[in-house]
């Protein structure tokens, strides 16, 4: 169960090296088999796709079914229950609302001189949309990673999801893939779709940037066509972090940390607060609330695994912590969250008051769900409209502009021993 520990340097130290363990940094085994699927389908396309479909997902397709048809899509919209499309429908809108506000502008600016400045915004021309299947199939996946996409005003997406045996979507996802219009869906999971994708085959186009979750195998080819293609993140395992001081209801605290435990047995759900009181309410109220929960088996093994509260002298050194950790959520539940808030620096998404519980972000709010996870929250950031664009800077300069600076690029580029550099410049003013 939850363990209630000091905050120290030791503590401390031993739980970031625990956490950090668990990234995706040491799978051989694994890895050969997924380069070993990536060079299968690059070099024979469809047909190895649809090899693995039958071994993996006992699922025999061909070229006639292989992408789902709309009247496929419509049927799977159907088959939901009609509260929760409404559901998705305003959590789709709320997402899009959000990712506009981030949408930026070109910029042009010029100088004295006449010369011209500029940087230019551009959307990713095609981008593939990973969704897994089955019963991980999850329809705010489809929402999240679709909706920046647009905003940024990406003109072709598509998506990847495997077929059932039956040679069928989950129909949710096809539900939630209505709701965004993005019609070109194919059937292929695993390491294969993310092959088929990066490198495209007779059906599916190559894409230009590869984003969505998935198990070890999709993780590790996402990770292995990096460079050829773009990619959104190689996630880890979720985590959620609670900051809270001794007004913190402990009922709500202990419902917020097994709503992430809930993920995974590899998921963290750790405490940081000042009141040792409050970790003992906490932790009884998480025996509380087990027996009532469908999922009690992960949630006791993921607690097991990486359950903490860590009760720190003060509230500088809990909010030194959570820095330093850099959890993917972080609640702030303390007298006064927005003030608490400024001294956070390392956060993926941030809860503000009891009433922000880290369900609203994954689904309903609007920012994105995609986060930095394993202590990458220090340099990255959340999936948004930033993550489809392109930026290229744009020079202009007139013939005076040049004339007035010539030779200051000249002394540059001989300094470094780039004379073709220098030369380039001075044929101008000969």
């Amino acid at each position: 169960m939850i363990k209630i520990v000091s905050l120290n340097k030791e503590t401390k130290k031993d739980l970031l090296e625990k956490l950090l363990k668990r990234s995706t940094n040491d799978y051989g085994d694994i890895e050969k088999r997924v380069a070993e699927i990536i060079d299968k389908v690059r070099i024979n396309g469809d047909k190895a796709i649809f090899d693995y479909a039958l071994k993996f997902d006992k699922c025999r397709l061909d070229a006639s079914d292989f992408m789902v048809t709309e009247q496929e899509i419509e049927e799977g919209a159907r088959e939901i229950d009609p509260k929760l499309y409404e559901v998705m429908e305003k959590a789709y809108q709320n997402i899009r609302f959000y990712h506009e506000k981030q949408v930026r502008q070109s910029f042009f600016t010029t100088k004295e001189d006449g010369s011209i400045l500029g940087q230019r915004i551009t959307p990713i021309e095609r981008v593939g949309v990973y969704v897994p299947g089955g019963k991980a199939a999850y329809p705010s996946t489809v929402l999240m990673n679709i909706a920046p996409a647009q905003c940024a005003g990406v003109p072709e997406i598509i998506m990847c999801t495997p077929a059932g045996s039956d040679g069928k979507v989950t129909p949710v996802v096809l539900a939630a893939a209505r709701i965004t219009g993005v019609k070109k869906i194919y059937k292929t999971g695993g390491a294969q779709a993310i092959a088929g994708m990066a490198y495209g085959t007779e059906m599916i186009p190559k894409v230009d940037k590869i984003v969505g979750p998935g198990n070890i195998y999709v993780a590790l080819a996402k990770r292995a066509v990096y460079g050829h293609v773009s990619i959104d993140s190689v996630a880890g395992p979720s985590e959620v972090m609670v900051l809270a001081d001794e007004s913190a209801n402990p009922h709500y605290v202990a419902a917020d940390l097994l709503s992430q435990a809930e993920h995974d047995e590899m998921a963290s759900a750790i405490l940081v607060t000042t009141s040792m009181e409050l970790a003992n309410k906490v932790s009884e109220e998480i025996e509380g609330f087990l027996p009532k929960l469908s999922r009690r088996d992960i949630i006791e093994k993921s607690l097991d695994n990486y359950g903490y509260a860590l009760v720190a002298d003060d509230m500088d050194d809990a909010i030194d912590a959570v820095n330093e950790i850099a959890s993917e959520h972080l609640e702030i539940v303390t007298k006064d969250p927005w003030g608490t808030m400024t001294k956070v620096k390392n956060a993926g998404a941030i809860f503000l008051g009891e009433y922000s519980s880290e369900p609203l972000g994954d689904y309903f709010a609007g920012p994105d769900h995609v986060l930095p996870t394993n202590g990458t929250a220090k340099f990255f950031s959340p999936l948004s409209v930033d993550d489809f664009i392109k930026k290229s800077s744009v020079i202009c300069y007139t013939e005076d502009a040049l004339r007035a600076v010539h030779e200051d690029v000249e002394v540059f580029a001989k300094s470094e021993g780039l004379t073709a550099h220098a030369n380039s410049i001075a044929v101008r003013f000969e």
